[in-house]
């Protein structure tokens, strides 16, 4: 079914948000896990710490050997590193493969709602399970719908449809794009996202976000219109790790 582009605004998920109350837990607001990369772990640490900024009450990365060390020296206290690439645990409520490359081959059948990003955009099957999500820019969504043409709205909605997931085509006029033919157009990105990184703390605050119980389409509305705002507020000489700091700015003001 058609549906019209709405422009990315707040009044459309502001009411969404997670709220903490007094009597929470940490798993009362989500367990994010984040498979970390085997070289490039920036990355993740950028993904892992603008996880816990939106709200996730708890982010794990799962690391191999060679990196857990690396990670468990460079990431803050507030972010637990496993060296177990199969752990899991019943409590995880969403996941992020890709951002920085693969340690481990995603999971494509799980109704655990997941992101994935940059590397894990590769070799995708025909159709996904209920509740993923895909953020690529131009180049990674070419490579992985080659046969879809069109303008980026259209071919946004038509490689929703075709893989029942959520896709995120990013860029200053990134589409959001749900398999039912809802589509929103985020228009608030400044030029000074085009910086190394910021990809990959957007994939990390749409992970926190669907952690903390928001609905897949919804998370990454917000999470779009959250990190463009903080690009705004920062200015000129932003880089990626300026934004996890801001995001509590823009998620207090919108409380």
């Amino acid at each position: 079914m058609a549906h019209e582009a709405l422009t990315n605004h707040p009044d459309l998920w502001q009411e969404r948000l997670p709220r903490k109350t007094v009597d929470g837990h940490k798993y009362d607001y989500g367990h994010a896990v984040i498979y970390g990369a085997p070289v490039l772990t920036g990355a993740t640490r950028l993904a892992a710490e603008s996880c816990a900024r939106m709200g996730a009450g708890l982010v794990t990365v799962l690391a191999n050997e060679e990196t857990a060390n690396i990670y468990r020296e460079t990431l803050k206290p507030h972010i637990l590193v496993r060296d177990d690439l199969t752990w899991d645990d019943e409590r995880v409520t969403a996941r992020l493969y890709g951002s920085g490359g693969l340690s481990v081959e995603p999971e494509y059948k799980s109704k655990r709602p997941t992101v994935l990003d940059a590397d894990a955009l590769q070799n995708l099957p025909k159709r996904l399970e209920e509740n993923y999500i895909l953020t690529p820019h131009e180049g990674e969504f070419t490579h992985a719908f080659p046969d879809i043409k069109g303008s980026k709205l259209m071919r946004a909605q038509q490689a929703a449809q075709e893989i029942n997931a959520i896709i995120v085509l990013k860029g200053h006029d990134t589409i959001i794009a749900h398999p039912e033919g809802r589509v929103v157009i985020n228009d608030n990105a400044p030029e000074t996202l085009a910086t190394a990184g910021t990809g990959d703390v957007f994939a990390g605050m749409i992970t926190g976000l669907v952690a903390g119980g928001i609905e897949p389409f919804w998370a990454s509305c917000a999470a779009a219109w959250i990190h463009g705002e903080a690009a705004r507020r920062f200015g000129v000489g932003l880089v990626a790790s300026d934004l996890p700091d801001i995001i509590p700015d823009v998620l207090r003001d919108l409380s």
